[in-house]
């Protein structure tokens, strides 16, 4: 099975939903957006959404075959569950950001590591339907620079009320892909 562009967009769109709320908080942080600031950003945040997904198939593909019955359902519950976290999450009220700069250093790597690790789920996703990866993370790289390009850079003319929007917006892309992968399985 392989993904139309479209689903690839969907998913791409929806994994960099939190990434681009981040970014948001981000660029309402900062009290003058640099370039520098808008690079280490989105550089960071792309390239783990980029290798994040490739973890998470390598370890789907270790295990495809003995789980071939039932794995549309996997994928459909890793997709439902990131969706639904997505929109549980959306719900609560945050702080605004961090008094430091976010991109920079450790605090750089935590929010790259923790707005990727839906990517992972849906890598694994990806490697128990036997779908190739490479291009899948290539997108989801670039759409979620692109993304948070944007989103700091819009941070604060856009304010903190879209970025809940946003991850609102992504829970229901995955969970609509999850289902779509479950009707298709079963009709076909």
């Amino acid at each position: 099975m392989d993904f139309s562009w479209l689903s690839i967009l969907g998913i791409a769109v929806g994994l960099a939903m939190d990434a681009f709320a981040v970014s948001v908080a981000a660029g309402l942080s900062l009290a003058q957006v640099t370039y520098r600031h808008v690079f280490r950003l989105a550089f960071h945040f792309g390239l783990f959404q980029f290798l994040m997904p490739i973890l998470g198939w390598l370890a789907g593909k270790q295990v495809a075959e003995s789980i071939k019955a039932f794995d549309h359902w996997i994928a459909f519950g890793l997709l439902a569950y990131v969706g639904g976290k997505m929109l549980w999450e959306a719900r609560r009220d945050k702080p605004p950001g961090a008094a430091a700069d976010p991109t920079r250093g450790l605090t750089l790597v935590t929010l790259s590591l923790a707005t990727s690790i839906d990517a992972l789920a849906v890598g694994l996703s990806m490697g128990l339907l036997g779908v190739t990866i490479i291009l899948p993370s290539v997108v989801i790289g670039v759409v979620t620079a692109t993304l948070c390009t944007v989103g700091i850079l819009f941070g604060a003319r856009i304010g903190s009320r879209w970025g809940r929007y946003a991850e609102i917006a992504g829970g229901i892309v995955l969970i609509a892909i999850g289902l779509r992968i479950v009707v298709t399985h079963l009709g076909g």
